[in-house]
């Protein structure tokens, strides 16, 4: 089938993009910006993802004495000869002479083509030889721009790195990073554990008017384990939970609470009294003592402890609020992390619930913190114990982060286990999946270890900003974020991608979960209706 072609490479350069002077016949309305475009050089062609669309004309008098055209004909004469329309495009990729025949593959792009070069749309052809078919390492995330071609994710490179998924409230996160994990889990390139905030991953996620679209455990009952720190909310949701999570407080260490501080407003002198509390009693009995025994305390303990006696009693006050989370117990009766290390060793994933506690930041920061921090030393000993002729490496795990600004602000990044990961990337195996719609909270240095990146349309300039840090050309990708739609769009780059591409997203419904094939297995309970995606993604 013969290519459209648009128009003429009438300038520009390899940093700063291409200048497309439009031919008279087409229409500049059709023209998007994240569209993707193929230039036909002398001897290769080039993969062009249109980053501006603009007006131009002949004579810059035009501007400003602008010819009478409300004859239609002639209105259509000066759009062809008079003015034309332009397109601001940048080079991703050269993919050879001819498309039917590339033996090396497409190619990183290291120069432009010369003057004149003919533009033209991108054909199937094109997209699918850049983006490849879907495989046992390939999903479809989504369709291009005006294209019914399907987008493939590598998930093998997305779960060798941590990645980003970004984006305003109501734009579709949450569906977009369940496509993710489905997928992961369909084609078995990582263990997953979730920390679900706002309990939408497990079971089923909660859309408008009242319906709702299945979990990860509806989809994959025999994979999917459900851990909850609220079995009562679990229940009313009509849950039954794989394992109820219950903290000790000899779980409980002083680098938990140098990470509470923030939360708890404890003082730096606060700190160091619970390191001094360690080191005195223990650290695994430092807590109980504070919370059974601490009270009433004498100025002549404090002084052989080295506190001041107003800083223990305000640690003390901070400290109280511990007592009000059911979940912390003295001492669990089963505990949650040797649970929770023979599931992921053993491949199963785990959606962690928090139930009630989903807008407690306390009980974020510190469940999730206590779990992983384990969980990476276990990992890291595997891992160095392979390396030394010790056993079998782990499977790799992702951990998959909602409202993740509350654990790797500037502020504590530095301090928590995920700051660790993120910077130590795929070292010991284990990698970030980051969900949030506040990018710009996030600290600076993460962000720029974030390898894959899912951008749905994000307003604050800050945010913007941030969610690009680090990215070749993201001047020019400014402008395709920044023009999203509201809703299942997104711009995907990094890692997992040969090209930044704008799609799409693909349906979260019935078609998709039928699409995970012999992997999925069913989850039981009662049939759910099918959510349309107005449902799913309300204006």
């Amino acid at each position: 089938m013969t290519q459209e072609r648009l128009g003429l490479v009438v300038g520009g350069s390899l940093t700063r993009g291409l200048e497309i002077k439009l031919d008279p016949g087409v229409s500049i309305e059709n023209m998007a910006v994240g569209r993707y475009i193929v230039l036909q050089g002398e001897r290769r062609r080039f993969l062009a993802m249109v980053t501006d669309v603009s007006l131009g004309a002949m004579d810059p008098a035009l501007a400003l004495a602008p010819p009478e055209v409300s004859d239609p004909f002639f209105a259509e004469v000066m759009r062809g000869t008079a003015t034309y329309g332009k397109l601001q495009v940048m080079p991703m990729l050269a993919i050879g002479g001819d498309v039917a025949a590339l033996p090396a593959g497409p190619q990183p792009v290291k120069t432009v083509p010369a003057h004149f070069a003919e533009a033209y749309a991108a054909s199937q052809a094109d997209m699918e030889l850049v983006f490849g078919p879907e495989d046992e390492r390939r999903m479809v995330i989504g369709s291009p721009l005006d294209m019914e071609v399907k987008v493939c994710l590598d998930l093998e490179r997305l779960a060798e790195r941590s990645t980003g998924v970004f984006g305003k409230t109501g734009t579709g996160k949450t569906y977009l990073t369940l496509l993710l994990l489905a997928g992961l889990i369909q084609k078995g390139k990582a263990v997953n554990l979730v920390f679900d905030m706002h309990n939408d991953y497990g079971w089923q996620v909660s859309a408008e008017h009242g319906r709702r679209a299945k979990g990860l455990k509806q989809l994959f009952s025999s994979q999917v384990a459900v851990f909850t720190l609220d079995e009562e909310s679990s229940r009313r949701r009509g849950i039954s939970p794989d394992f109820v999570v219950e903290l000790g407080y000899d779980e409980i260490e002083p680098e938990d609470m140098a990470l509470l501080a923030e939360a708890l407003n404890l003082t730096p002198l606060a700190v160091d009294a619970v390191y001094a509390l360690a080191r005195r009693f223990g650290r695994s009995r430092w807590l109980k003592w504070l919370l059974e025994e601490g009270e009433g305390q004498t100025p002549e303990t404090l002084a052989s402890l080295n506190i001041a006696e107003g800083t223990f009693q305000a640690l003390t006050r901070r400290l109280e609020r511990l007592r009000r989370l059911p979940f912390l117990v003295e001492k669990a009766a089963r505990p949650a992390l040797p649970e929770l290390l023979q599931y992921l060793e053993s491949g199963r994933h785990v959606v962690l619930e928090f139930g009630r506690y989903d807008r407690d930041d306390v009980a974020h920061i510190l469940v999730a913190n206590v779990l992983a921090r384990r969980i990476h030393d276990r990992w890291r000993a595997r891992c160095e114990a392979a390396r030394g002729g010790g056993g079998s490496e782990p499977p790799i795990l992702v951990l998959t982060l909602e409202e993740a600004h509350k654990l790797l602000s500037p502020q504590v990044a530095r301090q928590t286990i995920f700051g660790t990961i993120a910077r130590e990337m795929r070292k010991f195996r284990v990698t970030l999946l980051v969900v949030d719609q506040r990018p710009s909270g996030i600290d600076g240095e993460i962000m720029s270890q974030l390898a894959t990146r899912l951008l749905c349309l994000l307003d604050s300039e800050e945010d913007i900003e941030a969610a690009l840090a680090g990215v070749p050309g993201k001047g020019e990708l400014r402008t395709v974020l920044s023009r999203l739609e509201s809703r299942q769009q997104a711009l995907l780059l990094g890692h997992a991608l040969p090209v930044p591409v704008v799609v799409r997203t693909r349906d979260y419904d019935e078609e998709f979960y039928r699409s995970l094939g012999p992997a999925r297995r069913a989850g039981g309970g009662p049939p759910e209706p099918e959510v349309t995606i107005e449902e799913l993604f309300p204006e």
